[in-house]
């Protein structure tokens, strides 16, 4: 890959060095658009812009949607008006769309000026749906028929719109109102007699996505039916759009990214980490930062009220960490584990009693387990006489108990109550069971030991 990468740079440059323009374009026309557009991404944006004016319009356009937003919004900002709307023009609608919901108002007004009436017609539609709806990610460049054309009729449509379309694997079979009546796959025309009616051959089971649907709803569909593009339809059923799985496949990783951001306690954020400024990373995490560092003062409080149980027996302070260390690992594995059956939608609240039941059991065998062996390491390695080993390993037993509860029960409550259940993993989890793991602890060494 790396070798690759240096051949194209090392062509691309030689092209621009000699100013042999010309030759430029046709090399690029033999080129892969994502491979050029890796290339371009670590050029000075000098040489990038010049590259761009020399390309053909298609490819500049082709090029242009493999690279990251920061640079795209660069290219546009340089570029002429009339130059950036003939890139916006060879767009596919959704990535044009979301190149120019994050540019500002006055450079997004004259783009749509210079474009043509089509596309601008396109991108006004899906600029309309709220932000990670299906709407906003879909495509309006799709081949749609009629139940009256011929199967002759229906390949020359697609040989008609077939290069300005995402994707012409499967057409869409449209009634006077535009209403979705079916579909039919491109092999399955190539396989039919010339005279036969769509209306005849095509599929018309449909599953379609509705415009509002959220994306990650959208996702799950895809996976669950394992298409690679799925119609978008409005409230009267009417076909406005298709969404396709390379869409899906930048949403998956968004949600993912996302999730595991707030399972650790950041805010999410949509650029790239060494994009991000140190300011901005510091605003996302200190929120979280100091939300826990305030409820963990309830810990700090708890030690302080059996203070008297600690001064009468020093040896106890010596296993805190060990103790909430196991609850909050303990608790962190349920979490996880529940918030990833969660999003599948491999769990839902009607099946709290069947996870609470489980969790139990897995708390049970792994808490003797590491009470045993605790109990063994406290006895031959650290020399801790009998009563104390017992409160140690008591306690290990019930705050893994408890982190196991807690850590199954309120990602599924969360859900229920309409949160994300990722905001309630790790972190949060651990200082409530920290909290609950001394008290334990010291209710027990109150009770065995002699303070």
């Amino acid at each position: 890959m790396e070798e690759r990468f240096d051949e194209i740079l090392t062509e691309l440059k030689t092209f621009l060095d000699q100013k042999q323009y010309v030759q430029l374009r046709e090399w690029s026309q033999e080129q892969n658009a994502a491979d050029i557009g890796m290339v371009l991404e670590g050029m000075d944006p000098e040489e990038r812009l010049r590259v761009f004016r020399i390309l053909s319009k298609d490819m500049a356009a082709d090029i242009f949607s493999y690279l990251p937003l920061e640079i795209q919004q660069s290219i546009i900002t340089d570029l002429s008006a009339k130059e950036a709307g003939k890139i916006i023009d060879n767009l596919m609608a959704d990535d044009a769309t979301d190149v120019l919901e994050e540019m500002p108002a006055n450079i997004v007004k004259q783009l749509l000026a210079n474009a043509s009436p089509d596309t601008r017609r396109d991108i006004n539609h899906l600029l309309r749906y709220p932000e990670d709806s299906a709407g906003s990610i879909m495509t309006v460049e799709f081949v749609d028929l009629k139940e009256r054309h011929t199967v002759a009729q229906a390949i020359e449509r697609i040989r008609r719109l077939g290069l300005d379309s995402e994707t012409i694997n499967i057409c869409y079979v449209l009634d006077n109102q535009r209403k979705l009546k079916g579909t039919v796959a491109l092999r399955y025309l190539l396989l039919k007699d010339p005279e036969e009616k769509i209306g005849d051959i095509m599929h018309e089971n449909v599953i379609s996505i509705h415009t509002m649907m959220d994306q990650e709803e959208v996702a799950r569909q895809f996976q669950k039916y394992d298409f690679t593009a799925m119609p978008v339809v409005d409230n009267e059923d009417r076909l406005v759009g298709i969404i396709t799985v390379d869409d899906i496949v930048d949403i998956l990783q968004e949600e993912a990214t996302e999730d595991m951001e707030k399972m650790a306690a950041i805010v999410p954020g949509d650029k790239p980490y060494l994009k991000t400024s140190t300011f901005e990373l510091f605003r996302r995490r200190i929120p979280w930062l100091l939300l826990l560092m305030i409820s963990a003062t309830f810990t700090g409080k708890i030690i302080g009220a059996f203070e008297q149980a600690l001064s009468a027996s020093i040896v106890l302070s010596m296993f805190i960490p060990m103790l909430m260390d196991t609850g909050g690992n303990a608790g962190g594995q349920s979490s996880v584990t529940i918030i990833r059956g969660l999003s599948l939608n491999e769990i839902e609240f009607k099946d709290w009693a069947k996870v609470l039941w489980k969790e139990v059991r897995v708390a049970v065998l792994c808490g003797l387990t590491l009470a045993v062996a605790n109990f063994a390491k406290l006895m031959l390695f650290d020399h801790v006489g009998v009563q104390v080993s017992a409160v140690v390993c008591l306690t290990m037993m019930c705050s893994v108990f408890m982190a196991k509860v807690v850590g199954c029960s309120l990602p599924m409550l969360a859900k229920k109550l309409g949160f994300d259940p990722a905001v309630m993993a790790s972190p949060f989890i651990t200082t409530i069971v920290d909290a609950l793991s001394l008290l334990v602890y010291f209710n027990i060494a109150s009770a065995i030991l002699p303070i």
